[in-house]
């Protein structure tokens, strides 16, 4: 064999020994390698080039960036026995990477571990508390009111929030506060945990349904009695006015009626007052007014001799003859 064949031979194997040595670390990554399972050195987290023994040497890499946990959406109970769905989720990264190769190896064992955790406290912390302290973060929250109601909404406990002692923001630093000792032991740093989504469980609902139709009918109730208390002052004002009004009104008319009559008295004293003559006539005009009244074709009539109208008819019937 030639010295330049061994030459070339020489070149290849040394360059695949030189591949199968060096590795590169990424800025977002730490390495740990281990030899035959077990882990050797420290563990690499400065990115550039480094080497390792090929073929006996082995290069587990983990992500040095924050890593999301999702948890499933998960039933549990309150402290007054309500169910609710819970759904939560964390941020977390690997500080110690040798203690989580040693005890996790894997992004999916973590997982799993992060869920187990997790979800006990999350479980406990739910527990110690009633639904309100769950639903709601802030203590001084005033609920949301439809202008429309006006005043009502005030009343009684409609619209009135029942105040709260620690709430879901407190709630959620216990969960943190309870896990983050128990995940430092796997080489974890548990950087945030919050509550994604609560649910109420289908009777919690209809309960919630039931009490929200009950405020609303009592609400309705409310405006019906004042618009039948309105309609009641309303129609007693009009009546009130109408009587007014027509009393004053039959009041004019019989001032009128007493101006009109007093003046036609005057009218016909003035008229029949003058002379004898004309009183005389005024005394047979109103007899046959009368006459004209009370006889009729059918009328039969008994009269004394010494009535008025008695002597009258005697004299037409002389004067006939």
């Amino acid at each position: 064999m030639s010295l330049f064949t061994r030459t070339w031979l020489l070149a290849i194997v040394f360059a695949f020994l030189l591949f199968q040595s060096a590795f590169t670390v990424n800025q977002t990554e730490q390495v740990i390698i281990t030899q035959f399972g077990k882990p050797v050195g420290e563990p690499i987290t400065s990115p550039g080039l480094h080497f390792k023994i090929p073929f006996t040497q082995q290069i587990n890499s983990f992500d040095k960036r924050y890593l999301a946990w999702d948890g499933p959406m998960v039933e549990m109970s309150t402290k007054d026995k309500t169910y609710v769905q819970v759904d939560t989720f964390a941020r977390w990264r690997i500080t110690e990477p040798m203690q989580y190769y040693l005890r996790l190896r894997d992004e999916r064992s973590a997982q799993s571990r992060l869920e187990d955790i997790l979800g006990s406290e999350t479980r406990t912390a739910i527990a110690r508390h009633e639904l309100i302290e769950v639903v709601r973060s802030d203590k001084d929250r005033k609920p949301l009111q439809d202008e429309t109601l006006g005043p009502l909404t005030g009343e009684g406990t409609i619209g009135v929030l029942r105040p709260i002692r620690v709430g879901r923001a407190a709630i959620e630093k216990d969960v943190f506060d309870a896990a983050a000792p128990k995940l430092a032991e796997f080489g974890i740093q548990l950087l945030d945990v919050r509550f994604k989504r609560i649910n109420y469980n289908h009777q919690v609902l209809e309960r919630i349904h039931q009490r929200m139709i009950s405020e609303r009918l009592q609400i309705a109730q409310r405006f019906r009695s004042e618009g039948e208390g309105e309609a009641a002052r309303i129609n007693g004002n009009r009546e009130r006015d109408l009587n007014e009004i027509e009393s004053t009104a039959y009041k004019r008319v019989q001032e009128i009626q007493g101006e009109a009559d007093a003046k036609a008295t005057e009218i016909y004293a003035k008229a029949y007052g003058q002379k004898p003559e004309s009183a005389e006539f005024y005394k047979f005009m109103k007899s046959m007014e009368t006459y004209r009244k009370v006889i009729d074709g059918d009328a039969t009539i008994v009269l004394s001799t010494n009535s008025d109208l008695f002597g009258l008819l005697k004299r037409v019937e002389q004067k006939s003859r």
